[in-house]
């Protein structure tokens, strides 16, 4: 592996988008007692669903320390998993975000592809906000996780430490567009020092793009200064899904409606107009309960949960894998639909909904969870 200085950009490389052919998918085996409640067991089990399912249809990589290396291989096996597809990775975390602590991939440009590999780009990460509104305090060993993850699968990667971004806070079309939303990438507690243009034009050479598109808010009340990755996402050239509400008393309305005007003002790098799908969110809030804040385990300095604490639950947090698209669910109304309105986005492509509350009480879903590795 080869640590890099120069950019993709300079080197003709881009991120493609999800729905593009993956080699694979990352994930990180799930204990952290202050994200995950009652010694993580319900996390676990719904983890190594998602694994199992999508060891079905490309590799898994399965991050784990030591300890529960074993356990992890096992319950994604007894899950159904593809053994053959299905490699457990010793590498130590904090938590369990592949989003946000692994690599973001990039492959070479069409023109410049012969005898090039994918390579990884290593973000700075500091829990979302560090020493500004950071949700724990410890953090090194996922800062370091992207440049180890390159490491044990031989993929050179570029130094980009100085610039601090989590993977869920940027969608790519893989034709030129980068989504991201205002609320998270000019938050305080990212990169202070960037104006707004500045921090576009890091985004745009390190991703190989042409143009991002701004839009203002994510989910409510979602910790991570609101993501765009649990409001807004790709499904196509030119599409998007946008998590919706009809319920004008709901504070998503307002923040819904803004983004829906920006992105229907707005084209992509290839000059097409934004084709909008609303995805609504769960009809009844999803909370936090008693019980569940009871099995939580703080250390001093993280941001504490409350009982009643309405969590960002939206189906936007969905994962494209090769031949899948994995949907949570929330024992909802709304959940059929979610199913429905992704069929239609994505008719060559399984749609498999998945009971995720044990991962949204953690504080994201299932896209939050998973890094892809694109196939050239």
């Amino acid at each position: 592996m080869m640590r890099l200085n120069s950019t993709p950009t300079s080197d003709g490389y881009h991120m493609p988008a999800e729905y593009a052919p993956h080699e694979g998918t990352i994930m990180i085996w799930p204990v952290r007692p202050g994200s995950w409640p009652h010694g993580a067991v319900e996390a676990q089990e719904t983890f190594a669903e998602i694994a199992a399912e999508i060891s079905l249809h490309e590799k898994m990589y399965m991050l784990a320390d030591e300890a529960h290396a074993l356990q992890a291989e096992k319950l994604i096996l007894k899950k159904g998993g593809n053994k053959d597809n299905l490699k457990v990775l010793t590498i130590p975390t904090d938590d369990a975000w592949a989003r946000d602590v692994g690599p973001t991939f990039v492959v070479p440009d069409k023109s410049a592809c012969d005898g090039k590999d994918i390579r990884g780009i290593d973000w700075r990460f500091n829990a979302w906000g560090g020493d500004f509104d950071g949700l724990y305090p410890d953090y090194e060993k996922d800062n370091a996780a992207a440049s180890s993850i390159c490491g044990q699968l031989g993929r050179d990667v570029y130094d980009a430490q100085d610039f601090v971004l989590e993977g869920g806070s940027i969608h790519c079309d893989g034709e030129g567009t980068v989504l991201v939303t205002e609320s998270c990438l000019l938050s305080k507690g990212r990169n202070p020092q960037m104006s707004k243009s500045e921090i576009e034009a890091k985004l745009l050479e390190m991703l190989g793009a042409k143009k991002v598109i701004w839009i203002p808010f994510g989910i409510y009340n979602d910790e991570t200064n609101e993501h765009v990755d649990n409001v807004c996402a790709f499904t196509g050239p030119g599409e998007v899904v946008l998590a919706w509400t009809d319920d004008k008393d709901d504070p998503q309305y307002e923040m819904s409606m803004a983004d829906l005007k920006v992105l229907e003002g707005e084209s992509d790098a290839a000059g097409r107009k934004i084709k909008v799908h609303k995805l609504l969110i769960p009809d009844k809030p999803v909370c936090i309960t008693k019980e569940e804040l009871e099995g939580f385990e703080f250390v001093e300095g993280e941001d504490v949960r409350e009982a009643g604490e309405r969590l960002a639950a939206s189906y936007v947090n969905f994962y494209i894998c090769n031949d899948a698209v994995l949907v949570p669910q929330f024992n909802d109304e709304n959940d059929e639909k979610a199913v429905e309105v992704l069929g239609e986005c994505f008719p060559d492509r399984k749609i498999v909904p998945i009971y995720a509350r044990p991962v949204i009480v953690g504080g994201g879903n299932i896209h939050c969870i998973t890094q892809q590795i694109p196939e050239i």
